[in-house]
């Protein structure tokens, strides 16, 4: 979106907290808010989700966690500085391909001879966060310089080069069937199927991944969350809102137009780096231009500009396919995958292509805003009533002057 067209402001800087009597509000209250309670209760389901949940579910919602954090850059990318950027699943595709090849090992798979460097794993991972990172580097002078609709089509660009490289570089990246992902270690610790028993339930990748991507997740939000709430994020804002008034007043903005690009790219690394490990193979067809359209969906529904407005809206994306496959048989003009007929894949884009027109015509703040409720504002101190005076006000005490006689012949 340019300059001009986000509607939704961001989270705006937490103000001090109050207490009904006006002075700060303890630590203390704040754990009796009901909101407090729903952030705890939320993340204990979300801690013990893998003990109940088969893996079905718990690959859809690590997709939806990868989803999240990618959202989550763009969101700071268009939602709080007003660039668009249609090039997210090049980046993408940086990471995740990026980590393959850090870390794989060098082989031949499907008539191709894989290049790998054989780092560590976790390493590996970091690498190709940094590496994705670069990439949004070199192209953050045009970033810097161009905006609005100009710098969507310029990012639109990053789509058919990245393709024509995963399609062509079989060397890196195995060409049309892709290539295997080595799985994360982590002291020790590998995150793939070997099975790990814990109160009686076997912990395969799935399970293992749940707990990481969750620690990502949290991380990834708590950082753009500081950076919105701070300096940074109102110089972004002033950006989107007008960036003319913006320059004036000392913000430099190809400056920072150009970092958040760079922070916005390395969110991206971070959701491949962890869509590869939850696939475990990586495929060129999926980074297309059909997933960086999927990304503005989820912003554009969950809420611009916020937080958790980009986790929210990446959930409703990725998990409404993922719910009409599996109850395909049950859905009524949804049919199984395959077997003609409206695809699970087809009603989920044309519903959450109607929930796009549908917050944008009646919800600018997304679905994120549902969630809030409205702060009550504090009436303010009534004016005392002015006393009724008990007599009228004394007049002058300087007598009326009545008119002079008229003589007898004068007419009246």
């Amino acid at each position: 979106m340019s300059d001009t067209t986000a509607e939704a402001a961001p989270e705006a800087p937490a103000a001090p907290a109050t207490a009904p009597g006006g002075g700060a509000e303890s630590f203390t209250d704040r754990l009796r808010r009901p909101r407090t309670y729903a952030v705890l209760i939320g993340s204990l389901l979300l801690l013990v989700l893998p003990f109940y949940l088969d893996r079905f579910w718990l690959q859809a919602g690590l997709f939806a966690m990868a989803a999240a954090i990618g959202a989550i850059g763009l969101n700071m990318l268009t939602g709080a500085t007003g660039q668009l950027s249609m090039g997210h699943a090049f980046f993408l595709a940086v990471g995740a391909y990026g980590y393959c090849v850090l870390a794989g090992e060098s082989s031949t798979e499907n008539g191709h001879t894989l290049t790998g460097l054989g780092l560590p794993t976790w390493l590996a991972a970091i690498l190709a966060v940094l590496l994705a990172g670069a990439a949004g580097g070199l192209f953050s002078p045009i970033a810097g310089r161009l905006r609005g609709a100009y710098l969507g089509i310029a990012t639109l660009a990053l789509i058919f080069i990245g393709q024509h490289v995963l399609f062509n570089a079989g060397s890196l990246t195995g060409g049309y069937n892709g290539r295997a992902v080595p799985p994360l270690s982590l002291f020790g610790f590998t995150f793939d199927d070997t099975e790990v028993v814990v109160a009686a339930v076997p912990f395969g990748s799935s399970e293992k991944l749940w707990y990481a991507g969750l620690l990502a997740l949290l991380l990834s939000a708590l950082f753009a969350r500081g950076v919105l709430r701070g300096r940074p994020g109102r110089a972004m804002n002033a950006i989107r809102d007008h960036r003319i008034a913006a320059g004036v007043m000392g913000v430099p903005v190809a400056r920072y137009r150009a970092g958040v690009f760079v922070l916005s790219s390395m969110y991206a690394g971070l959701a491949g780096v962890l869509l590869a490990l939850v696939f475990q193979r990586t495929v060129p067809e999926y980074f297309g231009m059909i997933l960086s359209l999927e990304y503005l969906a989820m912003i554009v529904i969950g809420g611009l500009g916020s937080v958790a407005g980009a986790v929210i809206g990446a959930a409703f994306v990725t998990l409404l396919p993922q719910v009409f496959t599996h109850y395909s048989d049950s859905l009524p003009l949804v049919s199984a995958p395959g077997t003609g007929g409206l695809a699970p894949g087809e009603a989920s884009r044309y519903l959450y292509g109607a929930a796009v027109v549908a917050v944008v015509l009646f919800l600018p703040g997304g679905l994120a805003r549902l969630g809030l409720a409205r702060a009550k504002k504090p009436s303010a101190p009534k004016k005392p009533k002015a006393t009724k005076q008990s007599a009228a006000p004394k007049r002058s005490a300087v007598p009326k002057q009545s008119a002079p006689p008229k003589n007898p012949g004068e007419k009246s």
